[in-house]
């Protein structure tokens, strides 16, 4: 059985019906189109302030934070960026408050970037991902020189050393949880490594800048 786009039309399917009815015909599901703009659902709000020790956002495919809590604020400092420049790829190269957070920039920055070249693959079409690559490629000569190479990794997920001021440098487990599929949501969650000395210390921080 093999289904042309025109029942699709007439039945007026979702991406989720669709993809139930490709299954359903022995067919891979189609690839669902690269799109940035969306709306986080609020139990996911909900979700994010249970977590008040654990720094946790949301970005959508072209890597814009469109969600955060307490703790990600404390820590990237998401609410003091121009809503336009709210991307955590731009801040990554552009921001000087960023580029000294990761402890092991020079490392980390390309493999986060060859992580979000598959994201750039998957966007097919989208202008306003295209429009952040040009902007990055004039601004960040690193940037233009890794973006270059075309390296492609998987989710990021694994240890990251992150410099939390008055504190030093501090081991956090990171990894990346799918919200929605369709809509290309990501949640990102920052914990403490379990063997971090300094995880308690740092839970005072978020707290005492919360109470500031």
């Amino acid at each position: 059985m093999t289904l042309s786009p025109a029942p699709q039309r007439v039945l007026k399917l979702d991406a989720a019906e669709r993809r139930h009815l490709y299954l359903l015909a022995h067919q891979r599901p189609p690839a669902e189109a690269g799109r940035t703009w969306c709306t986080v659902p609020p139990q996911v709000r909900r979700l994010m302030d249970d977590l008040p020790t654990r720094p946790a956002y949301i970005l959508n495919l072209r890597w814009d934070v469109v969600m955060w809590n307490a703790a990600a604020d404390r820590v990237f400092d998401f609410s003091a960026q121009p809503t336009g420049r709210r991307n955590l790829l731009w801040m990554l190269f552009v921001v000087p408050a960023m580029r000294r957070l990761f402890s092991d920039w020079p490392a980390q920055a390309p493999a986060m970037l060859s992580t979000f070249r598959r994201d750039f693959a998957s966007a097919t079409g989208v202008p306003d991902i295209a429009e952040l690559v040009d902007e990055l490629q004039a601004v960040s000569p690193d940037f233009n020189a890794w973006w270059r190479e075309h390296d492609v990794h998987g989710a990021c997920m694994g240890q990251r050393r992150l410099h939390i001021e008055s504190l030093g440098d501090i081991a956090f487990e990171h990894t990346t949880l799918t919200v929605d599929e369709s809509r290309h949501l990501r949640l990102v969650v920052y914990a403490a490594a379990p063997e971090e000395p300094k995880a308690e210390p740092f839970a005072l921080w978020l707290k005492t800048r919360h109470a500031t």
